[in-house]
């Protein structure tokens, strides 16, 4: 009779409603540990700090500071930084939000203006990494003038018109690879290592530069393959921009001393250079 009775017990019975309340308080509580969990910031790695400018190793998906076209996003570098040095932060220059790397920020004004003026001077010089679609084995010169890209909210007011401007990039081959599997019209897929050095700032230079070499950068949704980045993603479980900010050299704007900011490739990079055998310095 006991079996029975719990077997047909009422929906609405004292125990069934106990029962389902502390169900509900149990999903609740794993609901919001998962919130915390989902909320946690990305961590930032500090490269370099002085009383005067702070360097931070920036993570793919991570933007820089808020825009427009950030409506979901709970975290950026900026307020980040800002966080972590307990002040207010300068941002120097624009990473991409899918590019990782080498990211700077001033801790004044003044710093700022002075760090500001050696950009527009160019005696900043950047290193980025890249991974490339194909083998492009050689070193040279990208001198490929580049019209300004335009968001069509944020520089609705921009002129469209505004003739393409001088742009510079360095590339060097540093790697390659190849894997014996057919894709699309070829018989193999392969790779390319590239480190790149622009001389210019133009918005997506790197990027536009080395599709302009038929060489687009692995992940690039933007200019790059359509065929290789759904592979890519596929065989390596990686979908983000193969990108990379490797490093920063220039004068300090107050001590005047030469300094070097270099930025870790992560652990995502270091598994795709043991899957293809490549082993850098």
């Amino acid at each position: 009779m006991v079996k029975e009775y719990k077997h047909y017990m009422s929906e609405n019975s004292p125990q069934n409603k106990a029962q389902n309340q502390a169900h509900g308080q149990a999903e609740n509580q794993i609901e919001s540990q998962e919130e915390v969990l989902e909320e946690l910031p990305p961590k930032l790695d500090i490269l370099f700090q002085d009383e005067h400018l702070v360097a931070v190793n920036k993570p793919s998906g991570l933007f820089v500071h808020r825009s427009f076209l950030d409506r979901h996003e709970k975290f950026f570098a900026l307020q980040l930084v800002r966080d972590m040095v307990g002040q207010y932060v300068y941002p120097l220059h624009r990473l991409d939000r899918p590019t990782s790397g080498v990211l700077l920020f001033a801790l004044s004004e003044e710093v700022a203006r002075r760090m500001g003026q050696a950009f527009s001077d160019k005696t900043i010089q950047k290193t980025y990494y890249a991974l490339t679609r194909g083998h492009l084995t050689e070193h040279g010169q990208v001198d490929h003038p580049l019209k300004e890209k335009l968001d069509k909210i944020g520089d609705k007011y921009v002129n469209a018109d505004k003739p393409a401007q001088e742009a510079v990039t360095d590339y060097e081959s540093l790697a390659t690879a190849t894997l014996p599997i057919p894709l699309g019209k070829f018989p193999s897929i392969r790779y390319s290592l590239i480190k790149l050095k622009p001389h210019t700032g133009r918005r997506h230079q790197i990027r536009r530069h080395l599709a302009h070499l038929r060489h687009p950068i692995i992940g690039d949704i933007n200019y790059g393959d359509n065929k290789q980045n759904p592979f890519f993603a596929k065989h390596f479980a990686l979908k983000r921009l193969m990108l990379h900010a490797k490093s920063l050299q220039f004068m300090h704007p107050i001590t005047e001393e030469e300094i070097t900011i270099t930025a870790p490739i992560d652990e995502h990079w270091l598994e795709i250079f043991k899957q293809l055998n490549w082993q850098l310095d």
